[in-house]
């Protein structure tokens, strides 16, 4: 009696346990893409009660007797047959017609795998999404093409091409001169700015310095104040090869050209990068001047006749008395920084003071033509010394301080004034972005391939591709009408819509819930009454065992 009690309630416990499973389905019964489960019992274990014993001569064989103790929960089954289509008229709702699963990626990347074509475009990243906002998996495009014919599980991210623009110029008047500059492509990253100025502590040898920022638009253009150019098309090229090292390699807008009208380096000048920059013109024409008096040498040649003023600063007056003081620097590795081998050079007007470095290595290579940017302090006030090398310099040292005679000759400093001038261009360089909101259609192919149509054309705009797994059924339900893969399931194989035994995919559709409603209500039937009949088991057993307690009395 006791066994049979308990054997009433196990069947109840199996019983409620398929309930719950028929009660998920039927829940379930309108969820896109849900897939329905079974539940199947199984006997638990017996007590012997006699056991079995083979036949003789003289007798017949003994079967085994064995008194059971219930049933049990043996699995949950999930069904995994195709269910019916229904049409949705949403372009971005998909169905697969067949084998196959397609791939989404929750935020911290763990990936599942769903029969639920709910898509959509999220308008601020651009990535296809499902209708849980996690990422759909797939092959992307760009400018159009699909990055690989192979299938993926990528991120896909919608991108719309821009509408092209045409080749943009900007023009500027400087000091009477009009500076051109154009871009020779279109190019969506071409809408930049220019800002012109001098770099007094760039290294040597290096002409021109582009400077860009990925927060700005804007391109800074340092020029090597103590280096020389000699002409328009050497200043273009310098600087379109320094923008393209900035970017890594890449130009925005392809090469920009710079013209100037009229040109400056047309009679043959050979200006330095602080007179190409310099805002103002100083009023003292000086350059080349030539030392004499008591500092012409025995040999009736003056150790400073190296020396020479190339170019004026604001401040710098040709009137009165002019001193050069050269002063050698040993090189100190002790210091921080660590001291430079080298020379300090200091000129002194009536006027102002300006002062600067010579590098040693620089020095010893010079052949008397090399310049050098000498600063007063006072902003924007800079003159330009030639110097000669470095066995003249040590002469120079050795004698110390000497005095610059009169100027016998003078030639016209020239300067473009960019120093404070910004160049912006405009004129259609930028392309007419076009963003999700642009696209007036979108369809997806049988093999997953989606395309969309703007004002640019028709683009495609990436790939869903599918996973299949060697066993289905071994999937794990996650909720959501998600599946993750298990030990049971094998490893997903990733394929192409329509390949590899996987069906196509079908947009404007999404597949129903596989739920037999039918079916359903019929194991329903069948489970209520078995739960009736263990009931009464138990509440018969407790009767028997009532009549047994009576026998007392």
């Amino acid at each position: 009696m006791v066994r049979s009690m308990y054997s009433g309630v196990a069947g109840m416990k199996s019983n409620q346990s398929r309930m719950d499973v028929i009660g998920n389905n039927v829940a379930n019964s309108s969820t896109y893409g849900f897939k329905s489960s079974r539940a199947t019992f199984r006997d638990v274990y017996y007590q012997q009660v006699r056991g079995a014993s083979a036949g003789t001569s003289t007798r017949g064989g003994i079967n085994p007797s064995m008194i059971g103790y219930g049933s049990q929960l043996a699995s949950v089954d999930l069904m995994m047959g195709q269910s019916s289509m229904t049409s949705t008229g949403n372009p971005l709702d998909v169905c697969i017609t067949g084998e196959g699963f397609f791939q989404v990626m929750d935020p911290d990347g763990n990936i599942y795998y769903t029969k639920a074509g709910m898509l959509d475009i999220d308008p601020a990243t651009g990535a296809l999404i499902d209708s849980n906002g996690n990422f759909v998996l797939g092959t992307s495009a760009t400018n159009g093409k699909l990055d690989s014919i192979n299938p993926g599980s990528n991120k896909i991210i919608i991108e719309v091409d821009p509408v092209q623009a045409s080749v943009a110029a900007v023009q500027k008047e400087i000091s009477g001169k009009l500076l051109t500059i154009t871009s020779t492509n279109q190019n969506k990253a071409a809408n930049v700015g220019f800002a012109f100025t001098k770099g007094t502590d760039m290294p040597d040898g290096q002409k021109v310095m582009a400077i860009t920022d990925s927060t700005s638009s804007v391109i800074n253009i340092k020029l090597n104040a103590n280096e020389t150019f000699s002409s328009m098309s050497e200043l273009q090229e310098l600087i379109n090869n320094a923008i393209t090292d900035s970017y890594g390699g890449a130009h925005p807008g392809g090469d920009f050209i710079f013209t100037l009208e009229p040109d400056p380096f047309a009679d043959g000048s050979v200006l330095t990068g602080a007179q190409i920059i310099e805002t103002a013109s100083a009023e003292y024409e000086g350059g080349g001047v030539e030392l004499t008096g008591a500092d012409v040498a025995a040999d009736g040649v003056s150790f400073l006749e190296g020396f020479k003023i190339a170019g004026t600063g604001l401040m710098f007056s040709g009137e009165g008395e002019t001193k050069v003081l050269v002063e050698k620097q040993a090189a100190d590795d002790t210091t921080t920084p660590p001291t430079p081998e080298g020379y300090n050079v200091t000129v002194t007007t009536d006027t102002a003071t300006y002062k600067g470095f010579i590098n040693q290595e620089r020095a010893e290579t010079s052949s008397g033509g090399n310049t050098l940017l000498l600063e007063s302090g006072a902003p924007n006030d800079t003159i330009t010394l030639s110097y000669p090398n470095a066995t003249k310099i040590d002469d120079a040292v050795a004698a110390g301080e000497a005095t610059i005679g009169e100027a016998t000759k003078s030639v016209p400093t020239k300067n473009l004034g960019l120093g404070k001038s910004t160049f912006t261009l405009e004129g259609g360089t930028e392309f007419t972005e076009q963003g999700i909101g642009n696209l007036t259609g979108i369809s997806i192919g049988a093999d997953g391939t989606i395309v969309g149509s703007s004002a640019a054309g028709l683009q495609t705009l990436g790939r869903i591709d599918l996973a299949t797994f060697g066993n289905n059924m071994g999937l794990m339900q996650s909720g959501n009408t998600y599946f993750t893969e298990t030990a049971n399931s094998g490893a997903p194989k990733l394929a192409i819509a329509g390949e590899d035994g996987t069906g196509k995919i079908k947009n404007s559709a999404l597949e129903m819930s596989n739920v037999d409603l039918a079916q359903e209500f019929s194991d329903m039937i069948v489970t209520q009454r078995g739960f009736q009949a263990c009931s009464r088991l138990i509440t018969v057993s407790d009767t028997m065992l009532e009549e047994l307690i009576n026998l007392k009395r």
